[in-house]
């Protein structure tokens, strides 16, 4: 069996989970450099005005040059970021069809302070699975490995975390909030095609190539 090899992700955008739904097994990288302009602290929502980002503000070092092991990237908790997250993903997604459906499975994720941001972003994995009704079954690597070419048990898929990039799957369209107003936008987070399409989510994940 294949082992497909992501980075967790804040959330995630549609692509990354549209190849885990695709994958036999997952692992996460846990021996990765903390990388900034990425997935890792990042998401993508459609708001009123269009594609916003939502940042999750780091703690960052005194010693800028040492590079920083993702696992020990710390959240910065002086910015009341959970709640002006949660707030800006409520006013985005109150008028979806399932937003109401799924409210308080992901309420609390923004409720109670997180410490680090791998953890938190592995509890959002954990929510977002539990919520498509998807049993991931995630494993953890034990060590980095920069190259994988030569495994052919495991596909890395760690591309998918960087946010500078196009999409790696043909995003079909869906019902979205602000679509009549701004047209489609494709490769959003993982939450936008859950609020609309819900429990479908899955199908529809399935039948993108």
């Amino acid at each position: 069996m294949e082992t497909s090899l992501f980075h967790p992700a804040y959330f995630g955008p549609l692509d990354q989970y549209i190849a885990m739904s695709k994958a036999d097994s997952i692992s996460f990288e846990m021996h990765d450099n903390y990388q900034k302009q990425t997935y890792r602290n990042r998401q993508y929502i459609y708001g009123a005005n269009g594609r916003l980002q939502l940042n999750i503000p780091v703690k960052h070092r005194k010693d800028t040059h040492k590079r920083q092991l993702y696992k020990d990237v710390k959240i910065e908790q002086s910015f009341k970021w959970q709640q002006l997250h949660w707030k800006s993903i409520q006013t985005a997604y109150r008028t979806s069809p399932f937003f109401e459906f799924y409210e308080d499975d992901f309420a609390f994720l923004f409720e109670k302070p997180a410490t680090y941001l791998m953890d938190y972003n592995l509890k959002c994995t954990e929510v977002v699975a539990e919520a498509l009704g998807v049993d991931f079954n995630f494993k953890f690597t034990d060590e980095y490995k920069l190259d994988y070419s030569a495994n052919n048990e495991v596909k890395d898929e760690r591309r998918f975390i960087s946010a500078k990039r196009s999409a790696y799957y043909e995003i079909s369209e869906y019902n979205q909030v602000f679509k009549s107003k701004y047209g489609f936008i494709p490769n959003l987070c993982v939450l936008d095609v859950l609020f609309n399409l819900g429990p479908s989510a899955e199908v529809y994940f399935d039948q993108i190539k």
